[in-house]
């Protein structure tokens, strides 16, 4: 059997894995080309993106959920350097750092489950994008979904699904 190919759909807003799919959000900055992305636009990169790994939270999603991909817990001091300058750029960081960075270990929902997905990292090319993921979205104060930042989102639910449909080779295809 092969690896599943996750679909998104950005302009209709909907991922499928197979003959599964949910609503899901992008970014901010809508699509754009993966030649063209630029740290902070806030635009989610057009293209295929082979799945790396999970990272969950521990106490916010159980172990039953953990996929048939590499995954581990995410720590307190876990973080994702965002900062062109450091020779870590769009790589996973210790905290506290003096560059900028995520932190993964976020007060709301959104990275309680981090799909990391391969864009822009082989070798990661200072500027053009970082923390490029799979993730959960986070409801609004208007009751709907956010945008993200340049990722892909989910409903927590639809997450759970998606974790165990995902295999070894399974890659995200953004169109």
């Amino acid at each position: 059997m092969s690896a599943p190919l996750i679909r998104v759909d950005g302009m209709a807003g909907r991922l499928s894995i197979g003959d599964w799919s949910c609503a899901c959000v992008i970014g901010k900055g809508g699509l754009l080309a993966a030649a063209d992305k630029r740290e902070g636009d806030g635009a989610t990169p057009l293209g295929d993106w082979p799945v790396r790994a999970a990272l969950l939270r521990p106490g916010r999603i159980d172990r039953a959920h953990a996929p048939a991909i590499p995954w581990r817990w995410i720590r307190d001091d876990d973080g994702w350097c965002d900062d062109p300058a450091d020779p870590a750029y769009n790589r996973p960081v210790r905290l506290p750092r003096a560059t900028s960075h995520e932190c993964l270990a976020r007060a709301d929902q959104a990275y309680d489950v981090i799909i990391v997905l391969g864009h822009n990292d082989a070798p990661p090319v200072p500027g053009m994008g970082s923390a490029i993921f799979f993730h959960q979205w986070v409801i609004g104060a208007d009751g709907a979904p956010k945008a993200t930042e340049g990722c892909v989102a989910v409903a927590p639910q639809d997450m759970r699904e998606a974790l165990g449909r995902l295999q070894p080779g399974t890659v995200l295809r953004i169109g």
